[in-house]
């Protein structure tokens, strides 16, 4: 098996009026191309252009801080180390 994308919706950046939540603050997909030496990040936030970043699939730091940057894109705030765990263990589905 291999996985070759995966796709995240954000935390809701608002509530309705009913009190279910809103649109999605972001999106992102996370790919990697078969052979590829990154893995490539696409943020989708309304109202604003894709924003791309490529993460070094054989590099742990470098994931450590895209895990970082996913985090605050998708929950909206500087996450504890845990939450930014849990991007990093989505990354490493990816990684060398």
């Amino acid at each position: 098996m291999r996985i070759s994308a995966i796709e995240l919706a954000g935390s809701s950046k608002t509530t309705l009026r009913d009190g279910s939540p809103g649109l999605a603050r972001a999106f992102a997909r996370i790919e990697r191309d078969r052979g590829a030496d990154v893995i490539r990040i696409t943020f989708f936030q309304p109202n604003q252009p894709e924003d791309v970043h490529e993460v070094l699939a054989d590099d742990e730091g470098d994931q450590r801080c895209a895990a970082e940057m996913l985090q605050r894109a998708l929950d909206g705030y500087e996450g504890t180390n845990s939450e930014v765990h849990d991007y990093l263990r989505i990354l490493q589905y990816l990684a060398d």
